[in-house]
């Protein structure tokens, strides 16, 4: 039996923007001003990045979305990092409050134990007693929060992770799909039709079916896209769909400037009457979103559909 420990093969430089979300530009620009990451070369030439430095990326990515510039953490050890980064989300006040869901770190260790069959019929039973809402809010919103801070500090490979998404994601699409559909009305009030996606630079896809979840529990009628749809192909599919909100996903992996690039591209490809709406945590969401945008956290989505409902009518 062969006992040596399995061989850890260096990451592309595309590799490690997906897995980290920090982008190639950006990898580049650190390797020139903080000499870190410090790649090695394949045999054609082309950056190859260790698992360590790796690792050391994703704490600098998590301390960075909790507001630290990269200049004052990039030069600490990873167990500074992480220490860093426990003290920064436990102190942080603009973080979610976490509910106190008593058997929150059950679904993690189902995970962490490869226990997937087991790990979905515990999903989906909490989805019957909690209903949908109260299950995207009350209980996924922390656990993916938790699997991210597991992700981050390594507690997680990477594989974990996209086990536990591709188990929440097959519970709720049940759970979505489940929900009775109407036809032009939900109990009388209008029903908008709402185009879900992201931008093509934004990969990151369970916040948008989490938002899905809940449009669909108000009554909205929710066609998804997917994630990574090109600006042009998201104005097409409104026009042709006769959607009323064009609603996005942008995750704090997504750049800045490209987002902001995305959203006025779309305003102007989109009919006035269409609402642009984006939720997630995306710098430019928080800072200074543009005029036309309608931002909500996902707890915010049934005031947000109650209130185009209100514009609706009084347009009406």
């Amino acid at each position: 039996m062969n006992t040596e420990a399995p061989l850890t093969v260096p990451s592309t430089i595309s590799d490690v923007e997906r897995d980290t979300g920090v982008a190639k530009e950006t990898l580049r620009v650190w390797e020139r001003r903080y000499d870190f990451p410090q790649p090695l070369r394949d045999p054609f030439g082309e950056r190859v990045y260790p698992t360590d430095q790796v690792v050391k990326l994703r704490l600098v990515k998590r301390l960075i979305d909790l507001g630290f510039r990269p200049g004052k953490v990039i030069g600490y050890s990873p167990e500074e990092l992480q220490a860093l980064a426990e003290k920064a989300a436990g102190n942080s006040k603009s973080r979610p409050r976490t509910p106190q869901h008593p058997e929150l770190q059950v679904y993690l260790d189902l995970c962490k134990s490869h226990q997937m069959d087991a790990l979905r019929r515990k999903l989906s039973q909490a989805l019957l007693v909690m209903g949908l809402k109260s299950f995207v809010i009350d209980l996924v919103t922390p656990l993916t929060m938790m699997v991210g801070d597991a992700w981050a500090s390594g507690r997680f490979a990477v594989f974990e992770e996209h086990l536990f998404a591709e188990s929440l994601q097959m519970v709720m699409r049940s759970a979505i799909f489940s929900v009775p559909q109407a036809n032009a009305s939900h109990n009388g009030a209008p029903r908008p039709r709402i185009l879900l996606t992201t931008l093509p630079q934004e990969r990151h896809g369970l916040g948008l079916l989490m938002a899905e979840a809940l449009f669909t529990a108000e009554g909205a009628h929710a066609i998804s896209l997917g994630t990574q749809t090109p600006v042009p192909d998201i104005a097409d599919a409104a026009h042709a769909l006769g959607v009323d909100i064009v609603a996005l996903s942008l995750s704090a992996s997504m750049n800045p400037r490209q987002a902001l690039d995305g959203l006025k591209e779309l305003r102007a490809r989109l009919p006035a009457t269409v609402e642009i709406w984006a939720g997630g945590h995306c710098a430019v969401l928080r800072k200074r979103p543009p005029p036309f945008l309608r931002v909500f956290d996902l707890p915010e989505i049934a005031s947000g559909i109650n209130d185009w409902r209100l514009r609706v009518r009084s347009h009406g």
